[in-house]
């Protein structure tokens, strides 16, 4: 009889895996996790709000996605720069990320606060600070805005004086008057931070244009003198006019005499008529009782002020009164004053004097 065949037995296959499936294993693997870190990515961005610390001000300056997420992370805007700049490239918002002054009212996700930056949604307002205005008049224009928050309401000058780092006895002329476009919502301090810095900027920039013979000692004494102008005319060509008259009277000894010091001084007694009585009542800003320039400034002067301060005109005047037109008529000796005070003042229609020096 023929012999049966053998079976075959099944042979396993022992040999490694080739490189290419390895490979491939690990691109798999690497998918994998970068799907899984995708929907992280996707989640946190998309749904998970930011732990921002809210109401929450920043400012956005132009740059490059690198530069701008620095500068958010920095504000405390965002917790990683990377997951920002990921976002803002994919969704193409990169190059459309609008420079401005920012407020966020509650934490938002990064793709709400991408689609906010790249619409511009600063809810912008204006506050303007009038030329001339004291501190008063300022402190209660801020504390009347329903738009800001009132972060300043309850501090003391010398607390709002700390937290704005002035070294100042007064919070007097330390706001520079200009119009003011802030976030609604966003906080009156840092109004005020904007306003301080850039009256600081003006003034540092007219005292480098000072006269050589100039004989105020610092730039704040500038900002005292800029004051005073700025009550005494609101006539352009007068400011540097009057400055000589305050200056010269400053170096011969004589006292300044000016109204506008005395009617700061009296504060809220002052009912808009100056007596007699007034010019007597002693006070720190008496320019009457009291000789030199008055302790701090007595309002927020411009940019026309500073620079009339710091370069007065070339003139002997030591007098000068109003004209009843805006414009003043400046005398060398009191004999010339007390003529045009019988001009402009005497034979005049009975009206207040706009401004005024006396002997």
């Amino acid at each position: 009889m023929p012999r049966s065949k053998p079976s075959r037995s099944i042979k396993t296959n022992n040999k490694p895996v080739s490189r290419s499936g390895r490979v491939f294993g690990l691109i798999l693997l690497l998918l994998l996790i970068g799907a899984v870190l995708a929907g992280i990515l996707a989640y946190n961005v998309v749904s998970v709000p930011q732990p921002q610390q809210t109401p929450l001000d920043f400012e956005l300056e132009p740059g490059s996605g690198r530069k701008v997420a620095e500068q958010l992370q920095a504000q405390g805007v965002i917790e990683s720069p990377l997951e920002f700049r990921l976002l803002a490239r994919l969704t193409g918002a990169e190059r459309k990320l609008k420079a401005g002054s920012y407020t966020l009212t509650q934490p938002i996700s990064l793709l709400d606060l991408l689609r906010k930056l790249t619409d511009g949604d600063t809810a912008m307002l204006s506050f303007t600070l009038v030329e001339g205005a004291n501190w008063r008049t300022l402190r209660t224009a801020l504390d009347a805005n329903p738009d800001l928050r009132h972060e300043t309401q309850n501090m003391s000058d010398s607390d709002l004086l700390a937290a704005l780092k002035i070294d100042a006895s007064s919070p007097e002329g330390q706001f520079f008057p200009d119009t003011y476009h802030v976030d609604r919502g966003s906080s009156d301090l840092k109004l005020l931070v904007r306003a301080h810095e850039r009256m600081q900027k003006k003034l540092d920039a007219a005292w480098q244009k000072r006269a050589p013979d100039l004989s105020l000692k610092s730039p704040y004494e500038a900002l005292i003198m800029a004051s005073l102008v700025e009550k005494e005319t609101g006539h352009a060509p007068d400011r540097p006019m009057v400055a000589g008259v305050f200056l010269n009277r400053l170096k011969t000894g004589m006292r300044l005499q000016t109204d506008p010091s005395v009617i700061y001084g009296l504060g809220t007694s002052y009912n808009g008529s100056l007596r007699k009585s007034d010019l007597e009542a002693d006070t720190p800003w008496n320019t009457y009782t009291r000789a030199g320039l008055p302790p701090t400034p007595i309002a927020n002067p411009g940019e026309a002020a500073l620079l009339a301060a710091v370069q007065p005109a070339n003139t002997r005047a030591l007098y000068f009164v109003s004209r009843g037109d805006g414009s003043s008529q400046f005398s060398e000796n009191l004999s010339e004053h007390n003529a045009a005070v019988r001009k402009y003042i005497l034979s005049a229609p009975a009206k207040p004097a706009a401004a005024s020096i006396s002997p």
